[in-house]
């Protein structure tokens, strides 16, 4: 049926997503190639140096993944209701804020590496190169908080190809400045995280650039009054302190995954970093269904129409499931060989092939955490995000303290799957909150 935001079908929901698919594959893809750098190095004290820089950048970007998912969903009602004056107000409000995180960052850089360090507590050799990674990497803070605002714009405008070719030119640049100072110049660990910087600068002119044809085609004007509005700022941070809070408490969540394995020594923390690049392809992959799901319920509660809300929910879940199926196939298939790719150290393989049977399974009870977030994310439910997430990381919690003196990092393991299962059912129980938004 033809309603006022567009035919919904598996087919709309593919176009969305197959270009968010493809981009977000290249962000693991590219962590794929760090850590397969590094991994042949001859020390595994290099790995896990790259793998706890990451995971303290994790807490730094990701935690204001905001700026990206905020803009997505308030970009994607207002392009509903066809108010391109309020898609303007909204990007402008995102860079600004995006510009002043990252001005924070830069001035509170030795403080939050020395925290975060000291409640890792890795050995000396992880601890002297995430050192290095950090200071290395910290200079393209504003970059890629920009480079958030402007791929949240274009996700919630629907130009997901756009997204595509920013993510994919900016990942394939980062990958060979990886090979030119990893390989060639011998930078080791500092050269990983040179590269990624000099590319995050790189995928923000790219962006400006698709910024500037889009702002010409779609019109409206740039209002300072609305930009300024107190009571419109208010509005912007209520729900982005929500998505903060839910971000933060996820990659904490990630992160004390990565600080327990550390504690069992640091064959087993490079071990762990080589399997969690499975996740970290799955989570972006399935997340492209999310987006295309987010963007259509968007519309249709900005447009209210519950029945293209309906669709569109229906379509995205049944393709990410079929998705999520193929993901643990592939798992089950090829993963030996995976490892094989990213590491040649015969203890930390021997150590991750103990870890398939639980990525195998990862994909199909983690696709309905993805879906959910995508839906509520389009419908800006910020406030149910939170608490989900708060519920679900307490049973993550418990689970981890009980499981992990019994079986190790296997605990760790099922405690992950718990967190998964835990974030879909807390947001599906309070689903029919997002249908009563679109009447």
């Amino acid at each position: 049926m033809k309603t006022k935001t567009g035919l919904i079908s598996y087919k709309t929901v593919w176009h969305l997503a197959w270009p968010i698919i493809l981009s977000n594959l290249s962000v693991p893809l590219l962590g794929a190639v760090d850590t397969a750098v590094i991994g042949h190095l001859p020390d595994p004290v290099y790995l896990g140096a790259v793998g706890i820089g990451a995971m303290i950048f994790s807490f730094l970007y990701w935690g204001f993944g905001f700026l990206k998912m905020g803009t997505t969903g308030f970009v994607s009602q207002a392009a509903g209701a066809r108010d391109f004056d309020q898609i303007k107000t909204i990007l402008a409000q995102a860079l600004l804020l995006g510009g002043f995180i990252a001005l924070l960052i830069l001035l509170l850089q030795w403080p939050v590496l020395t925290l975060a360090l000291s409640i890792i507590d890795p050995s000396d050799g992880v601890a002297e190169g995430a050192s290095q990674y950090f200071y290395w990497r910290i200079w393209g803070a504003p970059a890629t908080l920009a480079n958030y605002a402007l791929l949240g714009f274009f996700i919630g405008l629907g130009r997901t190809k756009t997204a595509l070719v920013i993510q994919v030119l900016m990942n394939f640049i980062n990958i060979i400045l990886d090979l030119v100072f990893v390989v060639y110049l011998d930078m080791k660990v500092p050269g990983v995280a040179f590269a990624t910087a000099i590319s995050e600068w790189i995928g923000m002119l790219i962006g400006a650039i698709y910024l500037y044809r889009e702002l010409t085609v779609i019109g409206g004007r740039w209002i300072a009054s609305s930009i300024f509005n107190l009571q419109r700022i208010y509005s912007l941070m209520a729900v982005n302190t929500d998505i903060f809070i839910r971000t933060i408490i996820l990659i904490f969540s990630f992160s004390y995954f990565t600080v327990a394995a550390a504690q069992l020594g640091d064959e087993t923390l490079a071990a762990v970093t080589v399997a969690m690049n499975f996740v970290y392809f799955l989570a972006f992959g399935l997340d492209g269904f999310a987006h295309a799901a987010g963007i259509l319920v968007g519309k249709a509660i900005g447009a209210k129409e519950p029945a293209d809300l309906t669709k569109a929910v229906r379509a995205s879940n049944v393709m990410a499931v079929s998705v999520a199926i193929g993901y643990a196939l592939f798992y089950g298939l090829f993963g030996v060989p995976l490892v094989n790719l990213l590491t040649d150290i015969p203890s930390v393989r021997e150590t991750a092939y103990s870890y398939l049977p639980w990525l195998v399974a990862t994909p199909v009870i983690a696709v309905w955490s993805y879906q959910f977030d995508g839906i509520f994310v389009g419908a800006m439910k910020s406030r149910e995000m939170r608490n989900g997430m708060i519920f679900s990381f307490v049973a993550y919690f418990v689970a981890i303290e009980m499981l992990q003196d019994w079986l190790h990092t296997d605990g760790l393991w099922i405690a992950l799957l718990i967190f998964f299962a835990m974030r879909g059912l807390t947001l599906a129980l309070v689903y029919p909150r997002v249908k009563k938004a679109a009447q």
